[in-house]
């Protein structure tokens, strides 16, 4: 992954800020793209969206089928069995896209890291250990991956960053102790997460894109820059 392979939508000229959006197992950068009207207000400031595709790989755990994929998946056991190279990897990935922007001219604390299942495990992973001080990483329906090594490898400049953390009560795909595991272990090392949890499966929902709206609304209020 060393070019930018995915798509990229700007809300006006000459961007301020930026959000790198990764999507989940089996999906591409579109999977997302449809949201940015959905979540945008006119009132924010001009905004580059930046939805990377992710590589063609074999999963495991579908029996090998090749898809796009951050990393591979070994097991239904997410916590016992996990790809940390392929995480490691991916993580990198999002590092070198951080450094994109930045040279793109926009400042670190106006970057914003977002994933969707697998994705927001990725940007958990980059996020959390990124030597720039980021303006606010969005965790949607996803757990913290590699948690084991977060407290010896987390960078100091992000360790007040805010956290957008959502889930369904009722995802079968990545189940809702699961994820509150992943919120308590966080907040244990003094993140600030903020949590939501809504009646849906593994989505996204009106109310969600609602509430991460207001979220970061208040991201661009409290603009470090």
């Amino acid at each position: 992954m060393t070019d930018f392979d995915g798509i990229e939508r700007q809300t006006g000229p000459a961007p301020a800020w930026a959000v790198i959006w990764l999507h989940g197992l089996g999906a591409d950068g579109h999977d997302f793209e449809p949201i940015v009207p959905e979540l945008v207000q006119r009132d924010w400031p001009a905004i580059r969206f930046v939805f990377p595709h992710a590589p063609v790989q074999p999963v495991t755990i579908n029996g090998g089928a090749r898809m796009r994929s951050w990393y591979d998946i070994l097991g239904v056991d997410l916590d016992v069995r996990q790809d940390e190279a392929g995480i490691r990897a991916s993580a990198a990935f999002v590092d070198r896209l951080v450094e994109r922007e930045i040279a793109r001219g926009i400042a670190a604390g106006r970057i914003l890291l977002a994933g969707f299942s697998q994705g927001g495990a990725i940007v958990l992973t980059a996020g959390l250990r990124q030597s720039n001080a980021l303006g606010g990483i969005i965790a949607l329906s996803t757990y913290l991956p590699l948690a084991w090594t977060l407290e010896a490898e987390a960078a100091s400049a992000n360790r007040e960053t805010p956290i957008f953390m959502a889930h369904g009560n009722i995802d079968p795909v990545i189940q809702i102790p699961r994820a509150e595991a992943s919120r308590d272990a966080l907040s244990a090392l003094g993140y600030p997460v903020e949590w939501h949890r809504y009646p849906m499966p593994h989505a996204v929902c009106a109310e969600e894109i609602r509430d991460l709206a207001g979220w970061m609304k208040a991201r661009f209020a409290a603009d470090p820059a």
